[in-house]
């Protein structure tokens, strides 16, 4: 206690002490640093948790966005391309004189062996055994069973299916067969004289009372002549987008001929 007292006696009336105290200080000045150290490292990782929670939870933020984002987009490009395809039904319908109305397929038979789809109109909406159905690429096929408020259609691919039809080019007249395999059709008895080409395109001839004239069928893809063979084996492709196509237009299409009972399945 004497010595305190002497220093704290020196620090005031001796000037040398100022210098003494700023040496002690520079001395003391590591282990303060020292002593410091621990609570400014415990700060430190404080920050980095903080901010490293912060940043996950902003990338978790930005993950969700991103995903709602792309599902917009892909909303959007659904509906453009669900426009499209009403533009070009809506197109489609503009070329057949008969009144037409839309559908929507909300269906497709799993049996391999038949090859048929389910509409949303059914006899409720006056749809009729044997009425012609379209998309925007050609003929589709027609009702082949009626219900309230469904109706099942045969597609031209089908193996029971036989359409009439005419080459664009010079009319020539057949008739186009399903086989059963959804992107062909075959005109079967073509004679070796017919003049057919690969890339012919086939348009309903009207003849069988079942489908209106001038609508595309299918296009030529392939033309077999076997010199053992009595007749031409043409092979095509349906203009149809047998597939694919969601909206279809049911033609009412009333002719006076009867169609022949092969044209007309499940009847």
């Amino acid at each position: 206690m004497f010595l305190a007292v002497l220093l704290m006696v020196a620090d005031l009336n001796w000037p040398k002490m100022k210098e003494g105290r700023a040496w002690l200080s520079l001395v003391v000045t590591p282990l303060q640093w020292v002593v410091d150290m621990p609570s400014r490292v415990a700060d430190s990782l404080s920050d980095l948790v903080v901010d490293r929670a912060s940043l996950l939870r902003e990338n978790q933020s930005l993950k969700a966005e991103t995903l709602v984002l792309e599902r917009k987009v892909q909303q959007m490009a659904a509906l453009t391309a669900e426009n499209i395809r009403l533009r070009e039904l809506l197109s489609a319908g503009e070329r057949v004189e008969a009144p037409t109305r839309l559908a929507e397929l909300i269906g497709v038979n799993p049996d391999p062996f038949q090859h048929e789809v389910i509409l949303n109109r059914g006899s409720e909406d006056d749809v009729f055994i044997g009425e012609p159905v379209l998309d925007a690429g050609g003929v589709m096929g027609q009702v082949v069973s009626l219900a309230h408020y469904t109706s099942r259609v045969m597609l031209v691919t089908d193996a029971r299916s036989a359409v009439p039809v005419e080459i664009n080019r010079n009319g020539y007249r057949g008739i186009a067969l399903g086989k059963g395999v959804l992107n062909e059709l075959e005109l079967e008895h073509v004679p070796d004289t017919a003049d057919i080409r690969v890339d012919d395109l086939l348009l309903t001839s009207g003849l069988g009372g079942r489908f209106p004239r001038g609508y595309p069928v299918a296009r030529v893809t392939e033309v077999i002549r076997d010199p053992g063979r009595p007749f031409t084996l043409v092979k095509a492709e349906p203009s149809a987008r047998l597939d694919r196509s969601r909206h279809l237009l049911l033609v009412e299409y009333h002719p006076v001929l009867t169609a022949p009972q092969e044209e007309v399945a499940d009847e």
